[in-house]
């Protein structure tokens, strides 16, 4: 039996299962400020890698919120990867009251070095991004969706050389938490979860 259903028509199920086909999901966990100094922290689960050179990440965000207006304004933000660690200061920073979220998460800012937005000190690896472009996400009918996505370059990156093992990254010795289906749901992965394939020549 296959479940089939029009998004436009509703899913018939208890929740959306469309985040959680596309799952687990990488966290972007972006640090902007305003052109008057005020910081913003904030999570989306819509984000990813989009390029290798030169390098560019992007992250959707469901309506023009202050990382966005930020985004804009400045032309610059900052992703820092989310640890098990810190998957509770990630979660309290998503808070929607007019509050400085470093200060609210109890999360310790540093400063960047290319760049003016904050990073998180605690996250082993962050991204300086420059904003490159900020798109109007638009239905197959060309009406605007009302989610905007930005995307950025890397400038800087910061990491932790703890995670490098013979000069290359052990993606699962950070404990990155990804995020999964359902209100709730986020994952983990670990070493005994790997296997190596290489590509044909």
């Amino acid at each position: 039996m296959t479940h089939f259903y029009r998004p436009s028509e509703g899913h018939r199920l208890p929740h959306d299962p469309f985040n959680a086909i596309v799952a687990p999901r990488p966290i972007g966990w972006i640090g902007t400020v305003d052109a008057e100094g005020r910081r913003n922290l904030a999570p989306y689960s819509f984000f990813n890698a989009l390029n290798y050179s030169p390098p560019l990440v992007g992250f959707s965000s469901n309506a023009w919120k202050d990382t966005v207006a930020n985004c804009r304004e400045t032309g610059e933000f900052t992703w820092n990867l989310v640890t098990r660690t810190l998957a509770e200061a990630m979660n309290a920073s998503s808070t929607t009251a007019e509050v400085d979220e470093f200060s609210a998460a109890g999360v310790e800012a540093a400063e960047s070095v290319e760049i003016s937005a904050p990073r998180v000190a605690a996250s082993p690896a962050t991204f300086e991004c420059r904003v490159t472009q900020i798109i109007d996400l638009r239905t197959a009918d060309g009406e605007s969706s009302g989610s905007w996505f930005t995307v950025g370059e890397v400038v800087g990156v910061h990491l932790d050389e703890s995670l490098l093992t013979d000069g290359i990254v052990d993606t699962a010795a950070a404990e990155p938490v990804l995020r999964g289906g359902g209100p709730t749901a986020y994952f983990g992965i670990s070493s005994d979860q790997r296997f190596d394939m290489r590509r044909p020549g």
